[in-house]
């Protein structure tokens, strides 16, 4: 194993026991080290996501082999590398997803999800990339099989995969429409892009959608429940619905007639349980096509805010308190200057 020398020990957050965002605790512990095909990284910042929430709650646990430090994606500088791994190298600044183990001063990641942090981008905006970028890489453009000219309706356009989703099916030539909970996050959402941006609260947008497009193509859904019928009722014929997540719950009631009717197609997925060869052909892919997006400005990382890694409960309470807009960040130390990508002022929502 190539390495520089490092500390015995790093710190962490814990998770002492499920339940509220005070259960998550600051702790050390010893580095990980990296196994066949993965790379050891100094953290420098780590994105909050959804599922560290109900990680913390007892509901999500690590997929086996994984670390049960929570955190899905971070940022930061390559310190080791294992046996045989040619990219990334040492001192390469990166960005990766990983399957835990995030919110810490050390974390390892397989080798084929790291990506070159874009130019231009710091630690802070690189680590809100993996997560959001992947899983909707995969669920719009690969499930979704959204193509240029088509409509894409996005729930929740103020979170982290809204945003990220209304910037990438833009740039790739659809309409965006999407539904936020109040008017300020319908404004953020317009400055993305947004065609359509629908506060759920004061309006039906099953009745906006029809009336403004007379349905749409693909429907990125995180809510479930009764938003499950309504969104078949939004689809066109030959529509995609996809599931990522169920806030609503996963349980529903709806008339599959129209689903045979309109030849609808209703899938979903996980990512933090597939395997290594699945998401390294996703980064792969996100490289390829996505990354010189990045690099030209054209799509950006939203931040909401950005905390210290000790401040990780407040963090969660934040995000549970669905304030934000955009991406919360976990921030480490400071990285001296020869380590960091020049790190421009992140976007605000």
């Amino acid at each position: 194993m190539t390495e520089t020398t490092l500390p015995a020990r790093m710190r962490c957050i814990e998770i002492s026991a499920p339940g509220g965002p005070e259960v998550l605790v600051s702790a050390e512990r010893p580095l990980p080290v990296p196994k066949d095909g993965e790379v050891l990284i100094k953290v420098r910042a780590a994105g909050v996501n959804r599922p560290d929430i109900v990680q913390r709650q007892g509901l999500y646990p690590p997929p086996p082999g994984a670390s049960d430090i929570p955190g899905l994606e971070i940022s930061g500088v390559v310190v080791a590398v294992a046996q045989g791994v040619k990219q990334p190298a040492v001192g390469d600044t990166v960005c990766a997803l990983v399957s835990g183990g995030g919110y810490a001063e050390y974390c390892t990641a397989p080798a084929v999800c790291c990506l070159p942090i874009p130019e231009g981008i710091g630690f802070i905006a690189a680590a809100a990339i993996p997560e959001t970028f992947f899983t909707v890489w995969h669920n719009v453009f690969e499930r979704g099989a959204l193509k240029s000219g088509e409509t894409l309706l996005v729930h929740g356009g103020s979170s982290g995969i809204g945003t990220t989703a209304i910037q990438l099916a833009k740039v790739f030539g659809a309409t965006v429409a999407t539904t936020a909970g109040s008017d300020e996050k319908c404004d953020a959402c317009r400055d993305l892009g947004a065609d359509l941006a629908i506060n759920y609260k004061s309006a039906d947008f099953v009745t906006e959608i029809k009336s403004k497009f007379k349905g749409v193509d693909v429907v990125l859904d995180m809510v479930g429940g009764d938003y499950t019928a309504r969104n078949i009722a939004c689809l066109k014929p030959d529509g995609r619905l996809v599931n990522i997540a169920f806030l609503n719950g996963s349980k529903v009631s709806a008339d599959l007639m129209p689903v045979m009717m309109k030849r609808l197609t209703l899938t979903g997925s996980t990512l933090r349980p597939r395997d290594v060869a699945f998401k390294g052909a996703l980064a792969a892919a996100l490289k390829a096509k996505v990354w010189p997006m990045l690099a030209m400005g054209l799509i950006r990382p939203v931040i909401d805010q950005a905390l210290p890694l000790e401040e990780a409960a407040a963090a969660h309470a934040w995000m549970e308190a669905s304030q934000h807009i955009g991406k919360i960040v976990l921030t480490m130390e400071a990285a001296p200057a020869d380590e960091a990508p020049a790190d421009e002022a992140p976007i605000q929502g």
